[in-house]
């Protein structure tokens, strides 16, 4: 007789204790924002001290989401050669040397430097998934809470000190962006117990499964564009968000706390909006009120008055309730794990390389237009365009009756 597998500890694969593989993909997430998240409040520190303009600024956030959109569709590929565990821990060596780079004196190493950190926060984004639904299989949707809470607390932490720690600790905006690095290594040393004990591959997808052909699917696309469009918004405000409230008279300090909000503001939707997506019939209603945070929160930026902290929040939970939906829809929009994966390769790589363009076009038009208010008119725009997408995207329908 077969033994039962205990599949809810750690301890039957490894000697090491649950608690430390627990600490290990917390701390790997709190790595995944941070480095990100940090740039925003220092951005305009960092365009007058390099004396460069705000298109090449916005080059600073927007190469790492080309470093996603180019990584994502190969890191299950890589994972499968050289085991998950293995590829996490390379990533994390990888960001510290980005991290590094990213601190240097020239503005050629720190571009250098911040593709390094894209590309390992890329693997990160795509293989932690996998780790949870391995380790953790009946404790799933716990564990994706705990690991989007961690990174994005990270992130909005990061957001909140950097402009404290660089002004008032005498490190400068390098050396604040340059600490990050502790944590990664700190991330690391708590991730080698994990190394050697097991040869897992990630099996993405089995031969019996029938395989669609997403390229050609306008369904894919709809979700694939609302994921973009998402991710446009998002990493425009944690670029450039600072910089509008301080050209409208907010101290960067109080201005990098606003950012912190903002993203504090979506960490309970980002549990909730998954939960109810599945038990709602189609998502449409969500995604009404989803552009609609968006709208009042970009509208009050455009009436430059004093309730800056209401705005950010309500873009913080119109941010966190789009991402959470796009994650979802990758299930929901799908019948089998090769097709879900799948969708979620082409809408990251596609949607991120798309929200790319965004932050560099958005200091350009900065630059045109010697102010901020076309600009978030922009954002309006990209709000309706993310909305129509997101309709489509929200009906109740799978990809493989729709091209059946």
């Amino acid at each position: 007789m077969k033994s039962k597998p205990n599949i809810n500890s750690i301890h039957s694969e490894s000697k090491f204790p649950a608690w430390l593989l627990l600490l290990g993909v917390v701390l790997i997430a709190a790595n995944l924002r941070a480095p990100l998240t940090s740039v925003g409040p220092l951005i305009g520190t960092i365009q007058e001290d390099l004396g460069i303009s705000y298109t090449l600024a916005g080059l600073i956030t927007t190469l790492p989401l080309i470093a996603f959109a180019l990584m994502s569709p190969f890191a299950p590929k890589i994972a499968r050669k050289y085991g998950i565990s293995s590829v996490l821990f390379g990533s994390m060596l990888l960001l510290i040397l980005g991290i590094v780079l990213r601190s240097a004196w020239n503005i050629g190493l720190m571009l250098i430097g911040t593709v390094f950190l894209g590309l390992a926060i890329a693997i990160c984004n795509v293989l932690m998934p996998s780790l949870i639904k391995e380790k953790y299989p009946l404790k799933i949707g716990i564990m994706i809470g705990v690991y989007l809470v961690a990174m994005n607390l990270g992130g909005a932490i990061a957001s909140g000190i950097s402009v404290p720690m660089a002004n008032q600790t005498g490190l400068g905006w390098k050396g604040a962006l340059g600490l990050w690095g502790l944590l990664a290594v700190i991330a690391i040393l708590l991730w080698i117990p994990q190394l050697g004990h097991q040869q897992e591959k990630a099996k993405i997808a089995t031969s019996s499964q029938k395989r669609t052909n997403l390229w050609k699917s306008t369904l894919a696309w709809h979700v694939t564009l609302f994921m973009g469009l998402q991710s446009m918004l998002f990493f425009i405000f944690i670029s450039w968000l600072p910089e509008i409230l301080t050209t409208q008279g907010i101290s960067s300090d109080y201005a990098g706390w606003i950012l912190s909000i903002m993203q504090l503001s979506l960490l309970p939707v980002t549990f909730f909006v998954p939960i109810l997506a599945r038990r709602m019939n189609n998502q449409i209603g969500i995604i009404f009120l989803t552009a609609l945070f968006f709208f009042v929160g970009i509208g009050g930026l455009l009436s430059r008055n004093h309730l800056v902290m209401l705005w950010a929040i309500f873009i913080g939970i119109g941010a966190g309730s789009a991402f959470s939906l796009a994650m979802t829809l990758f299930g929901l929009r799908t019948t089998n794990m090769h097709d879900a994966t799948e969708l979620s390769g082409m809408a990251q790589s596609v949607g991120y390389l798309l929200a790319a363009a965004e932050p560099i076009l958005f200091g350009y038009l900065h630059d045109l237009t010697n102010g901020w208010k076309v600009p978030l008119i922009v954002l309006l725009v990209i709000t309706i365009l993310m909305l129509i997408f997101g309709i489509a995207s929200g009906r109740n329908r799978v990809i493989e009756e729709v091209n059946s």
